[in-house]
């Protein structure tokens, strides 16, 4: 696939040319990263043969397959690829007077049969498509419209970026110690703050308790593990932390959705 449009950097210069247009591009990434940039447009994101970190300047995102992410207008946010090889499929649109409060906020959101088959018709759609261009318009415009009717599940796949310096600290170091389970109560003491304090300061600055920052981390770490095709359910389990492989199972199926055993087997149809 051509990815000579990602070089000429498009999502630069040709997405905002046209206020009222829809525009839709499928390519390769053909790049390692794509650094910081915003759109007057909402975005829709999917991807195909790898995974993305999309990171905004609140949260890192992680983006697994058979998923999408949804990137409000005037976010600024930067691509992060597992390799160039990554195909991006892109739909950016204009606000509409229908739009609701699904559209202002970043999210995940699994994808389903119904949304494939639509992200594969507009495989034919390439650059502006404007409002006198009908019928294919009105497609473009049902794309999004029933976005929130077939999106009812936002996955927690992302994380925020702590600004406090004592939190930086303690968030690299779980990072560092994912596979030893560490607790909330060694945390406390390694770091000389008080349980208390620990907790006020993850609630205060992340907006979510240490558990579930903690559990978050363990599985978006296990997902990137999984992707390793070396790598067994059981390994991975451990390698964050899990003694229990029915504990891990259960805890991945909560976040993500699908128990890690299905994600293993189904990896390489939705990759």
């Amino acid at each position: 696939m051509d990815n000579k449009q990602y070089v000429d950097k498009y999502y630069m210069t040709e997405v905002d040319s046209f206020e009222d247009s829809i525009y839709c591009h499928h390519a390769m990434m053909g790049e390692n990263f794509i650094a910081e940039h915003k759109h007057n447009k909402d975005q829709f994101l999917y991807t195909e043969g790898g995974i993305v970190f999309l990171k905004t300047e609140e949260k890192s995102y992680f983006l697994p397959a058979r998923h999408y992410i949804w990137i409000p207008a005037g976010t600024k946010h930067s691509i992060h690829p597992s390799s160039p090889e990554v195909v991006m499929r892109n739909l950016y649109f204009p606000r509409f007077d229908t739009d609701t409060a699904f559209y202002k906020k970043v999210n995940i959101y699994p994808v389903n049969d119904l949304l494939i088959e639509f992200i594969m018709f507009t495989n034919r759609w390439t650059g502006n498509i404007f409002p006198v261009e009908e019928p294919k318009y009105s497609i473009a415009k049902a794309f999004k419209l029933i976005l929130p009717e077939i999106s009812r599940t936002e996955l927690p796949l992302a994380l925020p970026y702590p600004k406090h310096d004592k939190l930086k600290d303690i968030v690299k170091y779980l990072e560092e110690k994912i596979d030893e389970n560490v607790g909330f109560k060694t945390i406390a003491k390694e770091f000389d703050v008080s349980e208390r304090t620990l907790a006020r300061l993850f609630q205060k600055e992340l907006n979510m308790s240490f558990i579930q920052y903690y559990t978050i981390l363990r599985m978006l770490t296990a997902l990137k593990l999984l992707l390793d095709e070396k790598m067994s359910v059981n390994e991975v389990a451990m390698r964050v932390g899990y003694s229990s492989l029915p504990t891990f199972s259960n805890t991945f199926n909560k976040i993500i959705g699908v128990r890690p055993s299905e994600y293993v087997k189904n990896k390489n149809l939705l990759l």
